[in-house]
């Protein structure tokens, strides 16, 4: 059998992956947000770099995710050239979403790369998120914030067998 049939890891599995990395983190729980207007209220409390994802594809079924500061512009119509798509790019379809990295549409997140142990998805960071000390994620669900240091990000991706690339992806 694949691991398609597993189930998808829980945040409970990642803190537990981010401890045996000796990664320090904080979570602070709060009201599921889908989007990153919701989110906003909560940057008062929550300091670092928050990140948006988008999950895509190109024709070749390709599979990227781009976490970028919440509030930064990327250009679909190029953004393939930048990535090393075979295509321009789509948003992939949530079925995929979840089995590739173990996460619904609202709860996009980097730390899903934990679920994705057949490496099917190409992990982007822009440039700009990575000039944070701190990076915000949800851990693997959108009722709760993760912080980490940008250099344990990039140890935690590259600890699950991914290699994170830092690319300048915004504009």
């Amino acid at each position: 059998m694949t691991s398609d049939t597993q189930q998808p890891k829980t945040d409970g599995d990642l803190f537990a992956f981010l401890d045996s990395l000796g990664i320090a983190h904080a979570t602070k729980t709060h009201q599921p947000v889908f989007t990153v207007a919701e989110s906003v209220a909560l940057r008062d409390e929550i300091p670092g770099g928050h990140t948006k994802n988008l999950f895509l594809k190109d024709k070749k079924d390709n599979y990227f995710l781009l976490t970028v500061e919440e509030n930064a512009s990327v250009d679909l119509k190029t953004i393939h050239t930048v990535i090393g798509a075979a295509s321009r790019v789509s948003f992939g379809k949530p079925e995929k979403l979840m089995e590739y990295l173990g996460v619904i549409p609202g709860a996009v997140t980097a730390f899903g790369v934990i679920n994705d142990t057949d490496r099917n998805v190409k992990l982007i960071l822009d440039e700009d998120l990575m000039h944070h000390d701190i990076i915000n994620a949800h851990p693997l669900r959108n009722d709760a914030t993760t912080s980490i240091a940008a250099g344990d990000l990039l140890r935690f991706i590259e600890a699950t067998g991914h290699e994170p690339l830092v690319l300048k992806v915004t504009s």
